[in-house]
């Protein structure tokens, strides 16, 4: 069974450094060979590039622009009437995974309109995302790029996030039917809508192309105190031999560094040196 990889997101890990090639170098003196990059768009392709050679970083994700926040946009795959905006912010997310080598984006979903009720919208933001889910999937296969598509819980993060479950997920990307587009799972939020998560780690396995984790409820180090097991679940992972990213997108209840304890101990029980290697 092979080891774990890890992945520092530097949109929440080593918030202590406060710009992007900082947080690389900091990652990589932490021990990590990879990192999640989320939003990276107001720092330069080239010089993000830069950063991550100096560091030795792979960097495996990043997310499509999210919109105009300031209106409330928490990105655009699923929002009627805007695919002409939801294509020009494809087209510059593939620009930054091409310059910077990482072979995921994460195609979001976006909000429902404020104050309106699920059931109402539903189906026509589903018909929405499949659309664009589809032009999607081509010119990322033209890119050998993989798109993920990331269930975010409706009950503490994100009430107006339309994509709110696994199995929502799969019934989309079954719709789409394209083999480059796969499940991002963060194991965070599919605790909060579902729980159950051995059954549906070994039911969506086939599906999932990226993982990230952080402790329930308090979305802390998954050595913190809360509802999951994480050796339990590190575990199941190894013994699917899953061979992707467990990206880390948790908030550190005090220092970054002083909370990686629960990494550096992971390596050490898998007799691994400094970085998992």
């Amino acid at each position: 069974m092979p080891p774990l990889r890890f992945a520092a997101n530097l949109a929440w890990l080593f918030q202590e450094e406060a710009t992007l090639p900082r947080r690389m170098e900091a990652a990589a003196r932490a021990g990590f060979r990879a990192a999640e990059l989320s939003f990276p768009y107001a720092c330069g392709a080239a010089d993000l590039r830069a950063a991550a050679d100096r560091a030795g970083l792979e960097l495996v994700l990043l997310n499509t622009p999210p919109g105009n926040q300031e209106k409330g946009d928490m990105g655009l795959g699923a929002v009627p009437g805007r695919q002409h905006e939801f294509r020009e912010a494809l087209a510059l997310a593939v620009k930054y995974a091409k310059d910077l080598k990482c072979p995921r984006i994460h195609i979001m979903a976006g909000r429902m309109p404020f104050g309106a009720e699920r059931e109402a919208v539903s189906a026509e933001m589903e018909a929405t995302f499949v659309e664009n889910l589809k032009y999607a999937a081509d010119i990322l296969a033209q890119e050998n790029l993989v798109g993920l598509l990331e269930p975010i819980n409706s009950r503490i993060t994100d009430p107006q996030y339309f994509l709110t479950t696994p199995q929502q997920a799969a019934a989309i990307l079954k719709k789409v039917g394209s083999p480059n587009l796969k499940l991002q799972l963060d194991i965070f939020h599919c605790q909060i809508m579902d729980g159950n998560l051995t059954r549906n780690l070994e039911t969506y396995f086939p599906i999932i192309g990226h993982i990230q984790i952080a402790q329930v409820p308090t979305r802390h180090e998954p050595s913190s105190a809360g509802e999951l097991n994480f050796p339990y679940l590190f575990q199941l992972l190894e013994s699917r031999n899953y061979c992707g990213y467990v990206g880390c997108e948790y908030k550190p209840q005090e220092d970054t560094l002083k909370g990686l304890i629960w990494l550096r101990e992971y390596w050490e029980s898998h007799g691994l040196q400094h970085g998992g290697s």
